[in-house]
């Protein structure tokens, strides 16, 4: 049977709305903080709260499909069938139907619906054990459907089986999966070989006890359906890139790349990142709740899934703008009819794309660099020791040291260096990055505390928020009121900051309202802050601000925000500005003639 991806999603969802559902359409993808996770995980995940009990307020039948985020195995992207972003067909019954009638209605859904053969049809159910019986019920229905009876399997509680792990008192029960084989004109396919997962039932029948289960009230039914799954095996494909929800885009980088999908080998692996990380990327910002890259929580996964694309296009010779083109697919051919909020968002995505792209682009030229000479110095070393002992193993690691050097001067995440040490068959010393990571925060919050540069009262990491705030403030009061402005002083705490500068007048609350806006929209840029050691006439020649130039040795430490801000100081900083959050003037007021002082706030 060939079929679209949108028509998939309308035949779900009419085969469940003509059995009584009621379509309750996709939750947001990002994590409301009830499950604990930061993305919807599972289909099921959002309607937690009703399978435990709560009246949901579209009734007792509902279904879906929802669209999920899952990152953990995301190293696998690139192969033919792991997706970032996926979605899950569901059918849900809270204390309604059960087994004979769920059992009938998957069976006339892949049957009559999809065409499947029914004698080719495989399923599993539970075996049973010494805390809950034999699932008999389930196969007696199944059978009695027209499965054959060799086709029904009992398989053990970790096949056959769905609960919370770690919980008492939530609902659990033996769930039957649904099995058809990979190629449906084989003869006689052989269980399990042949055969692929299509989908399963869950039957929640018992409730968890501290000593096993009891049979519960009410009995829940939890279907999820592998949407892209579904639609790679209804198609006859093996490859799940190959459907239609990525036939315009292949065919985009294609055009862009002068090369050809179907030729396999590293360009195909690329288009493949490029096509599920840009459709993650889509989603994720112009979700109902969407977010925008940076270097914490949710923000940081979608910043590494960006990034990691950017990489690709660049490996594959497509224009640093390719995602912003596969992007415009997405939004208006792919899922124009079910995330229509896509369209709305469009500006804001193709915005955040942009900025994100440039951003990485410019590290990624000096940190590729830097990539390199850890390469070469890894290759000169072998060679030597080669030469020298004929017994020496070659050294297939780049020391945490250098990792870091990558991380802490040109904003390389751990986890990209990793990457790019693996496609030259190396690995990373993670300890050695971890330990050097500390020896430099412990040697700052020595620096801090026995100087108290930057007028910090506390190390933590509101206060590091703010001294990085006052070189923003800094350069912003240079360009609003004048070139001339220096910092005379600060004082910071985790509830505010202090900040002392020279000018001669107070300024008017048009200025403070500028100063602010500035600040804002260089924090709103998510700007790496790069940090350097150099000869402090170096740093004069680069035109580094020293604002107590007295106080400096030969040797300096320097802090550039893009060329907005760039100083000599003592830190300690952020990695990038998007992680200051709004910026706020309190009060400006005179500190003493020809000084004023402004009291700001982090929100």
């Amino acid at each position: 049977m060939k079929i679209t991806g949108k028509q998939l999603r309308q035949k779900w969802l009419d085969y469940y709305k003509s059995k009584g559902h009621v379509d309750i359409g996709a939750v947001s993808l990002i994590g409301d903080g009830s499950t604990g996770v930061m993305f919807n995980v599972a289909g099921m995940q959002p309607l937690m709260p009703y399978l435990l009990g709560k009246p949901h307020p579209a009734g007792k039948r509902l279904c879906n499909v929802q669209g999920c985020v899952r990152t953990v195995d995301i190293d696998s992207v690139g192969d033919a069938s792991h997706f970032t972003f996926f979605e899950m067909m569901g059918n849900w019954s809270l204390g309604d139907y059960f087994k004979k009638e769920k059992t009938a209605w998957t069976f006339g859904l892949l049957t009559e619906v999809f065409g499947l053969d029914k004698d080719k049809l495989c399923t599993t159910v539970f075996e049973g054990n010494s805390a809950a019986p034999r699932d008999t019920e389930t196969a007696e229905l199944l059978i009695g459907l027209g499965i054959k009876p060799e086709h029904v399997y009992y398989l053990p509680k970790e096949d056959n089986w769905w609960e919370l792990e770690g919980t008492v008192g939530t609902p659990c029960g033996p769930d039957n999966e649904w099995f058809y084989p990979i190629d449906g004109s084989k003869e006689d396919p052989v269980f399990p070989d042949d055969y692929v997962e299509i989908g399963n039932d869950v039957y929640m029948q018992y409730k968890k006890t501290e000593t096993g289960y009891e049979p519960l009230g009410r009995g829940n039914v939890d279907t999820g359906f592998g949407f892209d799954r579904m639609l790679l095996f209804l198609n006859g494909l093996h490859d799940a890139y190959k459907t239609d929800l990525f036939a315009s885009v292949l065919a985009k980088l294609e055009e862009l790349s002068g090369k050809k999908y179907d030729d396999g080998g590293e360009a195909q692996r690329a288009m493949r990142i490029i096509a599920d990380h840009t459709r993650t990327t889509v989603m994720l910002i112009g979700d109902r709740n969407g977010i925008q890259p940076s270097n914490v929580g949710a923000g940081y996964i979608l910043r590494r899934i960006m990034r990691r694309a950017i990489r690709y296009c660049r490996k594959l010779g497509v224009p640093s703008d390719a995602m912003q083109d596969v992007a415009k697919i997405y939004i208006h051919e792919v899922y124009d009819d079910s995330y229509p909020l896509l369209a709305e968002k469009e500006a804001e995505i193709l915005d955040e794309m942009k900025k994100e792209t440039e951003r990485f682009e410019a590290t990624l030229v000096s940190g590729m660099k830097e990539f390199e000479k850890c390469l070469q110095g890894i290759a000169r070393k072998n060679e030597f020791m080669a030469k020298s002992n004929p017994a020496y193993v070659p050294e297939k690691v780049i020391g945490g040291k250098a990792a870091f050097r990558l991380y802490d001067t040109f904003g390389f995440p751990l986890e990209l260096t990793e990457e790019l040490a693996a496609e030259a068959g190396l690995t990373v010393d993670r300890a050695g990055f971890e330990a050097a990571f500390k020896e430099h925060q412990e040697k700052s919050r020595a620096l801090e505390k026995g100087q108290a540069k930057g007028g910090l009262e506390s190390h933590s990491e509101t206060a590091t928020k703010y001294h990085t705030a006052t070189h923003l403030l800094n350069a912003a009061l240079k360009a609003v009121l004048s070139p001339d402005c220096n910092q005379k002083g600060s004082n910071i705490n985790d509830e505010r900051m202090r900040f002392d500068f020279n000018f001669d007048r107070a300024m008017t609350p048009e200025e403070v309202k500028a100063v602010e806006d500035l600040v804002n929209e260089k924090i709103k840029e998510d700007i790496p802050v790069v940090y350097k050691e150099m000869s402090l006439a170096e740093a004069r020649a680069q035109n580094f601000v020293g604002v107590f130039d007295s106080k400096y040795g030969e040797v300096v430490k320097t802090y550039s925000i893009g060329e907005f801000s760039k100083e000599m100081c003592g830190g300690p900083h952020v990695e990038h500005t998007g992680v200051l959050g709004h910026f706020r003037i309190v009060k400006e007021q005179s500190s003493s003639a020809g000084i004023r002082r402004i009291k700001a706030v982090l929100e």
